[in-house]
């Protein structure tokens, strides 16, 4: 019996996914829940089990191509009686030992009219794996698999993508894959120490968030106050407790728990900053869904702390620390990256002292969070002002203008800061 696999519904609100990669061919025999491929959608990148054991058939999608949920991406043989010498371990289908031949053939061909190249047969490898279309422009280029497998991936478990072996292929020198100038020609063209613009195809994820940025600074119009905060006594308070929450919790007090806090208390009094506009309608949300940005070495993704007027210091800290923690080895679900009613984003872990971020939609509000540095700081006492050295942060807040006004905005900032200010950290009980 054949079964269709369907591109699957990742998320409420989305309606298409972006084949990554195939992860079986058409010939491959593959057991339930053994990843097929890998998709990637506007929030996420996930790798899809099969639903059967079986023999592929078919792959009705190449890697690139958008499809919308539910339409049928491939089609595997679950018939467990059928026996065919295909079907044999030892024994590879008809089909793909021709391919194998062809590509060895070729590699072959193409070597011999390299001069000097030390391109080795083609093959798929053991331990590694290549996707059709890295393989078929290792074959044009010339690339045998030691070549190939000494290439430093991007990819999930140091995948080559078809940006990493084009990049490769740039930085030899060569001419477009498509060329058929041999890479020794077009070495010779080149004279020693000059320089050659590099070209790359932007990732998925990268695709994605330029297209939400975009999107964000089309609809929202973005105005933005800037505060600064003394932390000196959080800073202390952190270094005083921090061993000894560690030792107890099993991860260490950052400062992220505090300023979260701080912005729960303010967007508690801010209805408006807790919504969202649907062309003229306001609507304003029952919880508090913090959106925290999260750098990746490929990008960005933003989980959803939600319901947070519910947990106290101890239990938010805990979930910021589960959430980032899965985020970065990319185990958060679809639903996880959904529902966020503000944003919250830290330049400060570049040490990076202020910036302008853009709105995440459908949010109306972002606080971005600078680096904390010791300044000399005015300070009122009962003997007069003096200047002391304080640990300061600088914080930003952008807000879309067609809802937020410049004084409810700067009210918010100002509400954020005095919470940082006034925490009653004996409260806490770490």
């Amino acid at each position: 019996m054949v079964t269709d696999v369907v591109m699957p519904k990742m998320g409420e609100s989305i309606i298409e996914g972006t084949i990554l990669e195939w992860r079986k061919e058409v010939g491959d025999s593959i057991e339930v829940d053994e990843i097929l491929l890998e998709i990637g959608t506007d929030k996420v990148d996930s790798e899809i089990p099969s639903p059967v054991s079986g023999k592929v058939v078919k792959l009705l999608a190449e890697p690139n191509d958008v499809i919308e949920v539910g339409r049928v991406i491939a089609q595997i043989d679950s018939d467990k009686d059928k026996k065919t010498e295909e079907e044999k371990p030892s024994s590879p289908a008809p089909e793909k030992l021709l391919e194998e031949k062809q590509v060895i053939s070729q590699m072959a061909k193409e070597g011999s009219q390299k001069k000097g190249s030390s391109a080795q047969p083609f093959s798929k490898g053991k331990g590694r794996f290549f996707t059709s279309i890295v393989r078929k422009i290792a074959t044009k280029e010339g690339i045998g698999f030691d070549e190939l497998n000494a290439i430093s991936g991007s990819g999930s478990n140091n995948r080559v993508t078809k940006q990493d072996i084009l990049a490769y292929i740039k930085s030899k020198g060569s001419k477009e894959s498509t060329s058929l100038t041999s890479p020794k020609t077009a070495r010779d063209t080149v004279s020693p120490g000059a320089l050659v613009d590099e070209r790359v195809e932007m990732d998925h994820m990268r695709k994605i968030i330029a297209e939400h940025m975009r999107k964000s600074i089309d609809s929202s119009a973005h105005v933005y106050v800037f505060s600064e905060v003394d932390m000196t006594h959080i800073v202390k308070y952190i270094s005083k407790n921090g061993d000894k929450f560690k030792e107890k919790e099993g991860f260490s007090l950052t400062y992220t728990p505090f300023i979260v806090s701080g912005c729960i208390q303010a967007l508690l009094n801010s209805k408006d900053m807790n919504s969202s506009l649907e062309g003229t309608t306001i609507v304003r949300k029952k919880n508090i869904n913090i959106g925290i940005a999260v750098a990746l070495g490929e990008g960005l993704m933003v989980p959803v702390l939600s319901e947070c007027e519910k947990l106290d210091f101890l239990q938010l800290a805990h979930k910021l620390q589960d959430l980032v923690k899965r985020t970065r080895k990319k185990e958060i679900s679809p639903e996880e990256l959904q529902g966020s009613t503000f944003t919250i984003t830290n330049f400060g872990v570049f040490d990076v002292i202020s910036g302008t971020p853009i709105i995440n939609q459908p949010n109306v509000g972002i606080l971005g969070i600078g680096t904390i540095k010791k300044k000399p700081v005015v300070i009122s006492t009962d003997e007069g002002d003096e200047i002391g050295i304080r640990n300061m942060m600088m914080v930003s807040l952008g807000f879309d203008h067609r809802l937020i006004d410049g004084a409810e905005g700067s009210r918010f900032i100002t509400s954020v800061c005095q919470n940082l200010i006034n925490i009653d950290l004996q409260s806490l009980n770490l």
